[in-house]
């Protein structure tokens, strides 16, 4: 091992490889070289080692990234202007308003940077997004180094990004070509629900994404008026629609999903659905607490998500793995349920699986991407140690975040943001405030 050069070695006290629940390995180290975890080393191979950069975490748990399954990261810039509303409330009222008047390329470009600023500083390497105007999602995503999952939002009515459902595709796609080759940016088709989009766009939207191998990433059964509006008008379930369509398949990740009989949980574990679960989104919104404990004892891969920062109100996957497992204790009644380490393994593996990229990322194994996080449990609010999988879920805090890696690039350092100026995301925020409440 001695004649071996890597470009990074990186010591921890803990790692937690999520490769096998409750695997914790102490005192080891992860090589890293271009970017690919190469080698993890013993206790005994560290001293030997030959490394460019030796990063030394006596304090520190080592993690994968978490991958945020859901979100919508320009929205950051409408945090906290219309709380403590119902969801249709709360879009119709108030959202979709703002957006009509604010929404651009700019937009979406300083929104998503803060939003990603916010992230990395939370443990985050992967954000599966869904808005408008792509191409800045994605120029925010290789600006900021982050791991990028662009939604093509498709709609049937009017915005400031598109006229039609047919607009709304052929301006994402065109977009997307933009980044086609680039490792860090991956566009999906994002048809925003089943009461905003008609049978003929989803019959469009399933070929597309068979021709061009993409994700779907669509919200379904958020709430109960959305369920009970579609048997209205379809004189169905939101689900049963979509599965007569043919939407229903691997390729699908359903945003919230709060709302299932045990015969939808039993369609979309046959169909290979994955599930974006937003605990604290759900919880503010009012909307309900998902079946997780069922869905994933039927086989369904389900991941986690934030939400937007319109909804939330914060972007903090540590905060949300913690309340993914305590929501589906208090919904079930059961404290067995979702477990610390699975909780985690939802947040980092299961998100991974469902965006397609587990081979990359998702745990600490060779061969896999360096997207890392590094968790100081040092302070007083996470002393003693015994279980530093426990801590990471229930005691430990976003501010705990030291280091973050994407592809073996530091894009966090001793909590300072290398690749983001902290004091430009905060004055664009700012700007953009100003000119929100001056309209």
């Amino acid at each position: 091992m001695q004649n071996t050069a890597f470009d990074q070695l990186i010591s921890a006290r803990w790692i937690i490889t999520v490769e096998q629940d409750g695997q914790v390995l102490e005192n080891h180290a992860v090589a890293v070289r271009n970017g690919r975890i190469v080698a993890i080393l013993r206790p005994e191979e560290i001293a030997a080692a030959n490394a460019a950069e030796r990063i030394d975490l006596p304090q520190h748990v080592l993690m994968p990234g978490l991958v945020n399954l859901h979100g919508h990261s320009a929205m950051t810039l409408l945090r906290g202007m219309a709380d403590d509303k119902a969801l249709m409330d709360w879009l119709q009222n108030h959202i979709w308003p703002a957006e009509g008047k604010h929404v651009s390329d700019a937009f979406v470009f300083d929104g998503a940077l803060l939003a990603m600023g916010e992230m990395f500083r939370s443990g985050t390497t992967t954000i599966n997004d869904m808005y408008f105007f792509h191409a800045a999602m994605g120029r925010a995503g290789l600006a900021a180094g982050m791991r990028t999952f662009v939604g093509c939002s498709i709609l049937e009515f009017p915005t400031v990004y598109g006229q039609n459902a047919d607009d709304y595709i052929a301006k994402g796609m065109a977009e997307r070509q933009q980044f086609l080759g680039e490792e860090l940016i991956t566009f999906t088709l994002a048809p925003h629900a089943p009461y905003t989009v008609a049978d003929d766009t989803f019959r469009k939207v399933i070929t597309l994404a068979e021709q061009e191998d993409m994700l779907i990433h669509c919200h379904i059964h958020e709430t109960m008026d959305e369920v009970n509006g579609s048997i209205d008008q379809y004189q169905q379930r939101p689900l049963a629609r979509l599965a007569n369509l043919g939407l229903l398949s691997p390729r699908l990740i359903a945003a919230h999903m709060v709302h299932l009989s045990d015969e939808e949980i039993a369609l979309v574990a046959k169909h290979g659905v994955s599930i974006a679960h937003n605990p604290t989104s759900n919880m503010k919104l009012a909307s309900g607490i998902a079946p997780v404990q069922k869905l994933l004892a039927a086989g369904v891969n389900v991941g986690i998500g934030t939400d937007g920062a319109a909804s939330n109100n914060k972007l903090d996957m540590l905060s949300e793995t913690r309340m993914g497992a305590l929501l589906a204790k208090v919904g079930t009644l059961d404290p067995t349920a979702v477990p610390a380490a699975t909780a985690i393994r939802m947040s980092t593996l299961h998100s991974a699986q469902a965006l397609g990229i587990a081979d990359k990322v998702g745990t600490v194994s060779v061969g896999k991407q360096a997207d890392l996080i590094a968790v100081d449990l040092s302070a007083v609010e996470t002393s003693p140690q015994f279980d530093p999988i426990s801590h990471i879920v229930y005691a430990a805090g976003r501010e705990q975040v030291s280091h973050v890696w994407v592809n073996g690039r530091a894009v966090l350092r001793e909590r300072q943001l290398t690749t983001l100026d902290e004091a430009e995301l905060k004055a664009k925020a700012e700007d953009w405030r100003v000119r929100i409440l001056a309209k």
